[in-house]
């Protein structure tokens, strides 16, 4: 007996996903947007930017995954999938990610340095 997910399902778990997505770039927007920020905290940024990279390039590997009711499975497994993704993500990003921290944490600071001297200039 397999347990698929009607397709309404999948698509407002999908729609909830882009929203909660949507949601943290944009904080991760504003938090970028800021400026004087010290290294450590655009370091920061840059992983927390990364994790939810990595989370998004990994939701769709357990998209087509089912539930394994013998360890657990049903609703509660489907449900907590996506905190389970993010986690995944997170982890990955503090153990050294794919890089892309690393680029954009240079990248926050050329802006910042750039954005202190077209103020000094005026």
């Amino acid at each position: 007996m397999t347990n698929i997910l009607p397709a309404n399902s999948v698509m407002i778990g999908a729609q909830a996903s882009q929203a909660e997505t949507s949601q943290k770039m944009t904080s991760l927007r504003d938090k970028m947007a800021r400026g004087g920020q010290t290294e450590d905290e655009m370091g920061k940024v840059a992983r927390e930017f990364e994790a939810v990279f990595i989370s998004e390039m990994m939701r769709p590997m357990f998209e087509s995954l089912e539930v394994d009711p013998m360890f657990g499975g049903g609703k509660g497994e489907e449900i907590f999938r996506g905190m389970m993704i993010d986690e995944y993500g997170k982890g990955m990003a503090q153990a050294g990610g794919v890089g892309l921290a690393d680029h954009i944490k240079q990248q926050l600071i050329y802006l910042q340095e750039s954005q202190g001297k077209t103020a000094g200039e005026k």
